[in-house]
């Protein structure tokens, strides 16, 4: 039967992500994406628990006009150093790299709207990694299993990290961590979106809550058919983001 210990479990990942820096990093620094949401802000409170404030740096990524979503706030909770990086000028070099010479015979500068949305969660990486590598950093990962089950990332975007430590918990688990951690409501249960333009929120655009999510992925309880088979299928239709890339044997 299932059961989830909210301190039990803080405890084991504030121990586990202390010995895998002892393993994989002895000395560096946690780089974290602040997004203003649950995941990133939980995640850096969990490395200020494991690793001391001072070696947890906050990154804030916005695109060409958007804000930081509190991340500098956030920050400044946590007494952890805060890096403003805007995007803005990476995204419209590359959207302009598209337009430029365009004609007839140019078919693959048809950028897709997919490739443009993608677009913002690469280029945050290439720049979450180019500070890490600059400041002694290992990339923090900040998806989960709710997401992750059926697909809610973006391949070498923010799916790609050193180390994914909340990867095996799902949304409803986290939010108990978060609140047992007393990190403030407004990030915690923030309402969860994409960011991108004229989005909606996560559950109105799956066509069903992370709660029923997450009671089908522990098995407490199956939703309904028409709600069961979307999420099947849209974990069928993913899972290749969460494997290895395949090579060929000799």
């Amino acid at each position: 039967m299932y059961s989830f210990n909210a301190l039990d479990t803080k405890d084991r990942l504030v121990a586990w992500i202390r010995e895998w820096f002892e393993k994989n990093g002895n000395g560096c620094n946690a780089i974290v994406g602040l997004s203003g949401g649950k995941d990133s802000t939980i995640m850096a409170a969990l490395c200020v628990e494991a690793l001391g404030k001072e070696r947890v740096i906050g990154v804030g990524m916005p695109d060409k006009g958007q804000d930081l979503h509190g991340a500098d706030e956030i920050a400044a909770y946590f007494g952890i150093r805060f890096i403003e990086a805007n995007i803005g000028g990476m995204t419209t070099a590359l959207k302009q790299l598209f337009s430029d010479g365009k004609n007839e015979s140019d078919w693959w500068f048809d950028m897709s709207a997919q490739a443009e949305q993608n677009m913002p969660p690469r280029l945050r990486m290439v720049t979450l990694y180019a500070i890490s590598q600059s400041n002694n950093g290992r990339v923090m990962g900040t998806c989960n299993l709710s997401e992750n089950y059926v697909g809610y990332l973006t391949k070498f975007g923010d799916g790609a990290s050193d180390v994914e430590p909340l990867a095996e918990l799902t949304v409803t688990e986290l939010l108990q961590i978060g609140d047992l951690m007393g990190i403030p409501a407004k990030w915690v249960h923030k309402t969860p979106t994409d960011d991108l333009p004229h989005s909606k929120g996560d559950e109105e655009k799956f066509g069903f809550t992370y709660a029923t999510l997450d009671k089908y992925i522990r098995g407490i309880e199956t939703p309904a058919p028409e709600i069961k088979e979307k999420i099947d299928r849209m974990h069928r239709n993913n899972k290749f983001k969460l494997e290895l890339v395949q090579s060929f044997k000799m």
